[in-house]
């Protein structure tokens, strides 16, 4: 099944205060290599042709409107309150138009994610005529991602945040990157039996996974063989380590937006 871009949104987060980054400025609009991190988020998804790019924002919501506004044409939607990925998707549904089929979900503090990469996911998603395909990545030490769980028969069949995993469900290895591809009527229903009854009293946008697997919904994982593709930038400590990958990433002449 071939891809149609005018067929697909992608709603990018970027509402959040980014409390480890000890700033006052939003997360997304700290800097890698002299250009706000959610600049290259957008950036990758301004690529694909005729798709409409959606940019979630909340705190700070003029400056980062402001700054995205100088580089690219993209419409915005206003988080008032940040209650949960699930929460900051569910304001930007009524806003896409009827043709849009499938949606791509991406992190404003991912600018290493490559546009070959979301190919890989959109395609797999389709081919598979998924509800839901979840991008994953394998990495030595997960702390701080939702971990993956599978099914016995290797279905997913839920993610967990850390604050809510036991004590061997953290020592799983293969975890979630917040990026994914839902096909739109599915995520619609999902969204609408979010809860917050968990540890951070936030809708989590990872539950649409469980209320997929317990509906008979088709859900995979793509796993991203890059870890350091999928590194969220959470600290300072995570920002210098993004600005090294991103350096060495453009030595290579990847995929990687380079324009100012």
């Amino acid at each position: 099944m071939d891809m149609d871009s005018q067929n697909v949104a992608f709603i990018v987060l970027a509402a959040g205060l980014g409390k480890r980054m000890k700033s006052d400025m939003a997360k997304v609009l700290h800097e890698v290599l002299g250009k706000p991190m959610v600049h290259y988020v957008v950036e990758t998804a301004k690529k694909f042709d005729g798709s409409s790019v959606f940019v979630i924002i909340g705190y700070q919501s003029e400056k980062v409107r402001s700054s995205v506004d100088k580089s690219f044409d993209v419409q915005y939607v206003y988080q008032e309150k940040q209650l949960g990925t699930g929460h900051a998707v569910l304001c930007a549904l009524p806003y896409l138009s009827a043709k849009i089929k499938h949606v791509v979900i991406l992190c404003g503090d991912t600018p290493l994610i490559s546009q070959s990469t979301i190919k890989l996911l959109l395609n797999n998603h389709l081919i598979s005529r998924n509800d839901l395909t979840v991008l994953a990545v394998e990495v030595e030490n997960p702390t701080g991602y939702g971990r993956i769980l599978f099914s016995q028969k290797l279905q997913i069949k839920a993610i967990i945040e850390e604050a809510d995993a036991s004590e061997s469900q953290r020592n799983i290895k293969i975890v979630n990157t917040g990026i994914y591809c839902v096909e739109r009527n599915f995520l619609e229903d999902a969204i609408g039996l979010l809860t917050n009854n968990n540890a951070q009293q936030e809708m989590y946008l990872t539950d649409i996974v469980e209320i997929g697997f317990r509906n008979n919904k088709a859900i995979s994982a793509v796993i991203c063989d890059d870890p350091d593709e999928m590194m969220g930038v959470n600290t300072c400590a995570d920002l210098l380590i993004a600005e090294r990958q991103m350096q060495l990433k453009l030595s290579k002449n990847l995929d990687i937006p380079i324009s100012p």
